[in-house]
């Protein structure tokens, strides 16, 4: 599912914190208290209670209207009768099935990408170790997001699947909660923020009893990304960044507030569109995308093209920039897994901390000097 400077993947996203205040009084239990602290993620919190959590997800898609509270049951837990109408999931799982390759880096970080049973269109995952599961048969192909092999689904019985949606409309996952299996609904993708993107990582910790691992891996990402926002205070000046490309005769490329918009301001880059209200793309004539950009310095996230061959033989016009006539032309799209993934797509999510630093690598060189690009890659 996925995202950063293309048409399909301009749905990034911003900052909220959520308080430490007990949401579950309504359902008459008390003493409870947050296990895992979220600060940057607006679209999950998590309540520890003796026996049980209750974990709940608040923005599954945009302008969800509904909060959906899912009761994760520990060995011997006792769940109050007030929580007894919610989906409840014994923990920790021993298997899953994930329908995002957002998911994939989660589970392998934590160290439990072996209870992954099923996934549909198994050949966008890139993770090296996930591959060997699925060329070992242990991981079963199960079709798309929208119509998932139910039969083979029910057959493996998952002790949870991990649904997403873009809105409030999958037969599929419905049909397989009435089948009686456990279908919780993961919002990453709909985080406005980089670090609340990674911060999902404590959703899949609650799942395993892995809380305080995800803690960890999740303050380590934290730490880098605020140490390269540091850093990046130290640009004596912003160079000029233009994103996107044309596709079907009009220039997709980020809104001011998306998450590409966002990190290449944070890396001491000036968009030239930072101005634009909202998180998903504008849509302009090629016209009104020369005048604004023909002189920026750089050029990052040109779409699919892993070439600047490839960028000429679509459209002439593109060397009228100079950004190409300099070869200053930086994209993610060169990079894939085994099977043709964008590693961009499955990764960026959880590891923004590198994002961060390709993006401070691309416009500041001089303020990282060894490090090396990890998703990007100079165009030639």
């Amino acid at each position: 599912m996925n995202i950063f400077f293309q048409k399909i993947a301009l749905i990034f996203i911003l900052i909220t914190f959520i308080g430490c205040k007990n949401n579950d009084q309504n359902h008459g239990v008390s003493k409870s208290k947050i296990a895992n602290a979220v600060a940057y993620a607006k679209g999950f919190s998590i309540y520890k209670h003796e026996g049980f959590s209750v974990l709940k997800v608040v923005t599954p898609w945009p302008k969800a209207t509904k909060t959906y509270t899912y009761i994760l049951k520990e060995k011997n837990g006792v769940i109050p009768d007030s929580l007894k109408n919610f989906t409840t999931i014994n923990v920790p799982i021993q298997s899953i099935v994930v329908t995002s390759t957002t998911h994939i880096p989660s589970l392998e970080m934590l160290g439990v990408e072996n209870t992954l049973i099923g996934f549909p269109n198994t050949s966008y995952i890139s993770s090296e170790k996930v591959r060997r599961l699925i060329d070992a048969k242990k991981v079963r192909e199960l079709g798309s997001n929208q119509s998932l092999n139910t039969e083979i689904i029910i057959d493996m019985a998952p002790d949870a699947i991990i649904g997403y949606g873009i809105d409030n409309n999958n037969p599929t996952l419905d049909n397989l909660q009435k089948s009686g299996l456990k279908v919780l609904l993961n919002g990453d993708w709909n985080e406005q923020s980089p670090l609340g993107k990674a911060e999902w990582i404590k959703f899949f910790g609650s799942l395993y009893g892995l809380e305080n691992r995800a803690n960890m891996l999740f303050s380590e990402i934290e730490k880098e990304y605020n140490n390269t926002l540091a850093l990046a205070k130290n640009a004596a000046k912003k160079p000029t960044v233009l994103a996107g490309a044309i596709y079907e005769n009009q220039w997709f490329l980020p809104q001011g507030n998306s998450w590409g918009a966002l990190i290449i301001k944070q890396a001491g880059g000036h968009y030239l569109w930072e101005e634009t209200i909202g998180s998903g793309s504008l849509s302009l004539p090629f016209e009104v995308v020369l005048e604004k950009a023909k002189n920026a310095d750089f050029w990052i996230g040109p779409g699919q093209f892993t070439s600047l061959k490839e960028m000429i033989e679509s459209n002439s016009h593109y060397e009228q920039f100079d950004s190409f006539k300099n070869k200053n032309i930086y994209s993610f799209s060169t990079k894939k897994g085994k099977t043709g993934g964008v590693i961009y797509y499955e990764l960026a999510p959880n590891r923004p901390d590198l994002v961060l630093k390709d993006m401070l690598k691309i416009v500041h060189p001089e303020l990282l000097p060894n490090y090396q690009l990890f998703f990007f890659e100079k165009l030639k």
